[in-house]
């Protein structure tokens, strides 16, 4: 060879290669004679050195050998060799961009079949195996792992081989010995690799369509939600549609409507009320004559008075469930549900469908109403509080025909018409509290019927409004064994006497509600007395404030031994009067607090505390005097359920409060409620005390004032300095009895700390003293309160360093002055209530006053001075008391109630009242036996 270039220096000699002898090496030796003996290019490898980094490093390069001849165009025969070019180059140059750039490690095998020799020894380099390098590919980019098989055996499976130089030639044209060299490219995958495929964009592509297909599966089944859920809703109220129309039109009726619906000749604009429209294009009105229907009216008696003293969610509780039970009774009786007209349930036999025995169908629903009602009123008198169970239900029941059908229209709905429609409510309206008065009509048809035994005529006929008078009968409400035909021989067992019986039993007044029918049968009825009604009650109006107590507080209750020596001295060696504070420093509103409070429905206060508070208010029951006509424990209920609606007026937006419902309403500022109540609302501790001290108020009332326990010299009015004797006395009792080691779970209810205990004693001391209305010193001393409080003339002094606190103070101010107004309107609460109320109410403080003068605790006769006294009684302490309630602004519409009843009883009283006081005199002289 006569030049290299690049010049290149022998690393051991530092000679060039200028003038090389080429043939001197054996592989170059033996590539040169193949290429002159084939006249073909050829390939070959041999062992050079590199230097790299200041190292002598093996170098594997490959030879290539091209034959040159002395003329281009030339036949394989006439080719004339003239030299031979010799190109050396590294194997890493030729597979350099072998591969693309994503293409990662990926082994590349070059396998020779000749051995491989150095360009400056003659020695073999490989003499046992096949001359082999590795080079490892990544992407562009090619590294020599070595002269050695480098592939992982377990791709051996996936080797992709190709050969590189295959001569074929004729071995006879070579020298003996001499190797043809045959190159071979293997290539095999590595672990880089496989990770690199796995992890690869099909994963990615894959991940991409499992998204789109998850995503269009959720928009498939979102939108079959939403579908079904509106077809769902339109479902629902499709079904509460068909029910509404079930209950308001008979079937028959149901299924014409609903087939006119479906005819536009047959639609009618219900605002047509000119007759502007085309008589003719109208469809005909859907109308019958029913012959033979029978009539039920069914009035709740002294409903109206009853609601007077409730809240609205009350009275629709107690309407819902009667009318539900009555509903469930017609169905069982296959009776028609006409509608209900505020208290009043109109039902028809014999109709839709027409019933051969419609007027004993009509006697049978009726009585079990009766027995119905009697039940349902004294279980609610446990949650609706007291005198829900004297409500009494009036029947009337005639029989005849009636004209019945669609009125179209606004609001339209199924109605009946006729005389006997009227003639039945007439029956009602002249009937008595728990009977069923029936017509002659419909008693001869139950007479027909063979059910004669069942009526007894009345003794005096009746004066019925548009007929004149009429002979009408009782129909008995006894035992339905008797409901049962009878032969002619037995019909004649209904006897004079039982007539008298019946007549006997009611008094000579028609005022409802005076007492209990004896044709109501009372042995099927199982329940508590009313006295352990009115102890359930009580119960559960203050079991919510307890649960409120210890929400509070976090749910925890601990022991209250601690607090022994306080319970025991807490009144210091004064008299309760003596205790009282013109002001009471209530807690202060703080909304983590209330929070809590406002889940109080979750606390349980512990099975051991509902037991002795049910245990504590029996005591408590058992001290009232149940010879006192008025001054009695149901007196003390009456007055916490006024109590009781007061306070619920002043929160009445507050969800929290457990004399109210969960409205939801989540969105009341707790503080600001609190500071329109003056406080009164932000400590349940606050609302307990004050209905704890409307129970007790009264205990051991002695039936006489006490101005006639001072007269007479009462151990008791010494003890408590002639002041306040009978509220002391009952303050002092209840706390003594709560004291008891008995109530220790129920006091660690009421209070935890000192502080705590002397708020809740303040509260009971300053309330029941408020309930002294006849001290006048008293009561002009919390006239001038009332007056600094609400007074617009007082104003807070603006540059105090403590304004703050003055402010809290003059809301504590206003709190403990309403508190005692509301205590007091409460005792009260009958002459601001419904009529019927006051007059009970009103007949039993007389006969209680009258007891005590008739047994000498009195000097003058109330029945002397009652009518005018009452109407002083009016002006100058109710009247003024509600007007008040009304002014201060905090219990809302109830102060407005309370006023327009104590304007409307004085009027009323004024009327009547005259006549009252002589018809009190009569029924007292009744109920002592004189005549």
């Amino acid at each position: 060879m006569w030049q290299y270039y690049p010049f290149a220096i022998e690393p051991f000699t530092q000679r060039t290669f200028t003038n090389l002898d080429v043939i001197a090496s054996r592989q170059s030796s033996e590539l040169f004679n193949l290429a002159s003996a084939t006249l073909n290019p050829v390939i070959g490898l041999f062992e050079s050195l590199k230097e790299e980094n200041g190292d002598i490093l093996p170098l594997v390069l490959n030879q290539i050998m091209q034959p040159i001849f002395k003329n281009v165009e030339t036949t394989e025969h006439e080719k004339e060799l003239v030299a031979i070019l010799w190109i050396t180059m590294e194997w890493t140059q030729y597979f350099e961009n072998f591969f693309t750039a994503e293409t990662d490690a990926i082994t590349l095998l070059v396998r020779s079949s000749c051995p491989r020799y150095s360009l400056f020894d003659q020695q073999s380099v490989s003499e046992e195996e096949v001359n082999v390098i590795s080079y490892e590919i990544n992407g562009p980019e090619a590294t020599v792992l070595g002269e050695y098989d480098a592939h992982d055996p377990k791709y051996e499976s996936l080797e992709v081989a190709s050969i590189l130089v295959d001569l074929n030639v004729d071995s006879s044209k070579i020298p003996s010995g001499e190797c043809i060299p045959k190159l071979s490219l293997h290539l095999y995958p590595t672990e880089k690799f496989e990770e690199a495929f796995y992890t690869s964009k099909r994963f990615l592509y894959a991940g991409v369509v499992i998204a789109i297909f998850a995503f269009t599966s959720l928009v498939f089944l979102l939108y079959d939600f939403f579908v079904g859920r509106r077809q769902r809703k339109v479902m629902d109220r499709i079904k509460m549609q068909d029910l509404i129309v079930s209950n308001v039109f008979p079937t028959a009726i149901r299924d014409r409507l609903y087939d006119g619906m479906g005819k536009s000749s047959e639609r009618v604009d219900p605002l047509d009320i000119d007759g502007e429209n085309d008589r003719s294009s109208r469809a005909a009105p859907m109308a019958d004559l029913f012959p033979d229907v029978t009539i039920i009216f069914a009035d709740i008696v002294g409903f109206t008075a009853w609601s007077s003293a409730r809240e609205p969610p009350q009275v629709f509780d107690l309407l819902e469930t009667i009318y539900a039970a009555f509903d469930r009774v017609a169905y069982r009786h296959n009776v028609f549900k006409v509608e209900t007209v505020g208290d009043c349930y109109v039902a028809a036999a014999g109709l839709p469908e027409p019933m051969k025995d419609h007027a004993v169908a009509a006697c049978k629903f009726a009585r079990d109403c009766l027995k119905k009602m009697k039940e349902i009123t004294l279980k609610l008198d446990v949650t609706l509080g007291p005198d829900t169970s004297g409500l009494r239900l009036r029947v009337g029941i005639h029989s005849g025909q009636v004209t019945a059908g669609v009125l179209r229209g606004e609001r339209s709905r199924f109605q009946l018409f006729g005389d006997s429609m009227n003639t039945a409510a007439r029956m009602e309206s002249t009937g008595r509290a728990s009977c069923i008065q029936i017509s002659q009509t419909t008693a001869d048809l139950l007479k027909e019927g063979g059910f004669d035994n069942m009526t007894i005529p009345r003794r005096q006929k009746t004066l019925v409004k548009g007929k004149g008078e009429m002979q009408t009968y009782w129909l008995r409400s006894t035992d339905s064994k008797r409901f049962q035909r009878k032969n002619s021989n037995q019909l004649m067992e209904s006897t004079i006497s039982e007539e008298e019986t019946v007549e006997d039993s009611f008094s000579s007044s028609e005022d409802v509600g005076d007492k209990d029918s004896d044709l109501f049968d009372m042995s099927g009825v199982e329940g508590m007395s009313k006295t352990e009604r009115l102890v359930e009650w009580n119960v559960e109006v203050l079991s919510p404030l307890l649960q409120q107590i210890v929400a509070t507080r976090g749910g925890s209750r601990k022991s209250i031994k601690p607090l022994q020596v306080v319970e025991c001295n807490i009144r210091s060696g004064q008299t309760i009067l003596e205790e009282f504070v013109p002001i009471i420093h209530l807690k202060r509103p703080d909304s983590d607090l209330n929070d809590r409070r406002q889940r109080y429905s979750s606390t349980d206060v512990g099975d051991d505390v509902k037991s002795e508070l049910r245990r504590f208010l029996s005591n408590i029951a058992e001290l009232y005097t149940d010879s006192n006509p008025f001054h009695n424990f149901e007196h003390a209920s009456h007055v916490t359920a006024s109590v009781k609606k007061l306070l619920k007026r002043i929160v009445n937006v507050d969800s929290g409060n457990g004399l109210t419902q969960q409205n939801g309403n989540s969105g009341v500022n707790m503080v600001d409620l609190a500071g329109h109540s003056y406080g009164i609302t932000s400590d349940p501790l606050t609302q307990f005390a004050v209905v704890f001290s409307a129970i007790i108020h009264d205990l051991d009332h002695p039936g006489v004032p006490n101005a006639q326990l001072v007269k007479e010299g009462a151990p008791n009015a010494e003890l408590y300095k002639n002041k306040s004797v009978a509220e002391q006395n009952s303050v002092d009792i209840a706390w003594t009895i709560l004291m008891k080691d008995e109530y220790q779970s129920l006091r660690s209810c009421i209070y935890q700390t000192e502080e705590e205990l002397r708020r809740f004693r303040q509260l009971v001391v300053n309330t029941v003293m408020a309930t002294d209305i006849v001290d006048k010193e008293l009561q002009a001393l919390r006239k001038q309160r009332w007056e600094t409080a609400f007074s617009d003339k007082v104003q807070e002094p603006a540059s105090s360093s403590s304004e703050e606190s003055e402010s809290e103070e003059s809301q504590d101010r206003k709190a403990t002055i309403v508190i005692e107004h509301l205590i007091q309107a409460s005792d009260v609460a009958h002459t601001m209530q419904h009529w019927y109320i006051y007059k009970s109410w009103n007949e039993k403080f007389f006969c209680e006053c009258y007891k005590a003068y008739k047994s000498g605790r009195a000097d003058v006769d109330p029945s002397i001075n009652w009518y005018k006294g009452e109407i002083g009684f009016f002006d100058f302490y109710v009247i003024p008391l509600a007007k008040k309630l009304d002014n201060c602004g905090v219990f809302g519409v109830s102060s407005h109630e309370y006023l327009n009843y104590a304007m409307a009883n004085r009027a009323e009283w004024v009327r009547e009242g005259g006549e009252l006081v002589k018809q009190f005199m009569e029924n007292y002289n009744k109920s002592e036996g004189k005549h």
